[in-house]
């Protein structure tokens, strides 16, 4: 088995590129349609369709409404069973996340025209958030602290988490990173039925105003069809991770970096762009020793057969010319002057600076977030954030003298758009007769 070899310098790059990195994730109708009528069985039948579609999909034979919600005692116990170290490697975290969040916050700000008018924006956070954590492969407890803590710090007084458990089977760090992370309400539910839960609400669960956080296709496609109903973060592809490396970093460095990626699932794409052809074939020989040794090695292996990718370059301002046409999730300039590298940089959704800047870091205590952009979307969306879980009202106070000033304005203007009572609400606050 081999890693597929792209070169810059051909005149099908480009073509063969947006070929290799495109994604789509499989969404017929019929699996379109089974996500509707989830929905829409939540909606008609509430808690029962949560209980049925929990005791079905998660082999939880005895699940009722009392299992269903998650106590804040169940959530201590869970902070007890913890070995110490373990838990304050989950405090450790939110410690550094919470820091870094909280210069997110944004400000309310006002200024006077030369009218006399007050011109402004205030900033409120949402009143009630959803936070989905996946609950079947793994348990993600970091997930729960990225997606929580930035709703806290913006203020969110109610943020609700909701997470599978199969077969009844609860995870301790997950429920512990809840309780550090602030969480106000639990349930254990998941897939598509626990997205239209916190859509449309239920008996037990009332609706929130926006949905964040990864989950599997159904749940993927379940936040795109409420989309409209709430608010939602973003609709996330497979992981990514692109490593820009000079040639002189530990091989066996990149070589984990690539696998930090790869598994995660099939689907994840390892991308390593170097100007270093031989640096290429040393990593690439190598990720196939170390391979047997992994023990997600089936998942790796298929990732990097089928999505991963080495990228030969002429320079690093070619490579960062690359990077911008990937606009990746996860970006890692492991090069000797990372800085300089990075201001050629404008699509990426986290950027590692420097050789001992392992990804692995951002995705639990760094302290910024680990919600990214995937699938090119780095070039319009930002990572999850403190201003995902805040919304922004514009102020607008006009004295006698200001409203004079630009009312006139705003009558013309709707004038030569044919709207007559726009035009009179403009003019009759100073007088004038239309």
């Amino acid at each position: 088995m081999t890693i597929q070899r792209l070169n810059a310098q051909r005149p099908e790059f480009k073509a063969d590129l947006l070929r290799a990195t495109d994604w789509h994730a499989v969404s017929d109708q019929a699996h379109e349609q089974a996500v509707a009528d989830i929905i829409r069985d939540v909606q008609l039948n509430g808690d029962q369709a949560l209980v049925d579609m929990t005791r079905k999909f998660d082999r939880w034979p005895s699940f009722d409404l009392n299992a269903m919600v998650v106590s804040a005692d169940r959530l201590d116990d869970a902070v007890a069973r913890l070995a110490p170290t373990d838990l304050e490697s989950l405090q450790f975290a939110a410690k550094r996340i919470r820091m870094f969040h909280e210069r997110q916050k944004g400000e309310n700000w006002s200024f006077e025209d030369e009218y006399g008018n007050t011109l402004g924006q205030r900033v409120t956070p949402l009143d009630r958030v959803g936070v989905y954590v996946p609950g079947g492969k793994a348990a993600y407890p970091s997930s729960v602290l990225m997606n929580i803590i930035p709703a806290v710090v913006a203020g969110v007084p109610e943020v609700v988490m909701v997470v599978p458990m199969p077969d009844g089977q609860a995870n301790d760090w997950v429920l512990a990173a809840a309780k550090i992370a602030g969480a106000t309400e639990v349930y254990a539910i998941g897939g598509a039925q626990a997205v239209a839960a916190l859509a449309y609400g239920t008996e037990t669960i009332r609706p929130v105003d926006k949905i964040t956080g990864p989950g599997n296709a159904y749940v993927a496609s379940a936040k795109r069809q409420v989309f409209g109903r709430v608010g939602i973060d973003m609709i996330a592809g497979p992981s990514e991770i692109c490593v820009v490396c000079d040639g002189k970093t530990e091989i066996d460095w990149i070589v984990y970096d690539l696998f930090s990626q790869a598994e995660h699932d099939e689907d994840a794409q390892s991308i390593l762009i170097s100007s270093d052809a031989a640096f290429l074939d040393q990593v690439e020989a190598r990720a196939f020793e170390l391979l047997p040794d992994m023990a997600r090695a089936n998942v790796i292996e298929v990732s990097l057969k089928n999505r991963a990718l080495f990228i030969e370059v002429e320079s690093l301002d070619q490579a960062a010319e690359v990077v911008n046409q990937i606009a990746p999730e996860h970006l890692e300039l492991s090069v000797e002057d990372p800085r300089a590298l990075s201001e050629k940089v404008r699509h990426a959704g986290a950027i590692f600076m420097g050789r001992y800047t392992a990804e692995a870091l951002g995705d639990y205590c760094a302290g910024p977030n680990h919600v990214l952009p995937t699938s090119r979307s780095a070039r319009f969306f930002s990572p999850l954030g403190v201003y995902d879980f805040q919304k922004r009202s514009s102020v607008i106070h006009c004295n006698l003298e200001g409203a004079q000033a630009i009312g006139r304005c705003a009558e013309q203007l709707a004038y030569a758009e044919g709207l007559q009572a726009h035009a009179l609400s403009a003019a009759a606050r100073f007088g004038v007769k239309s």
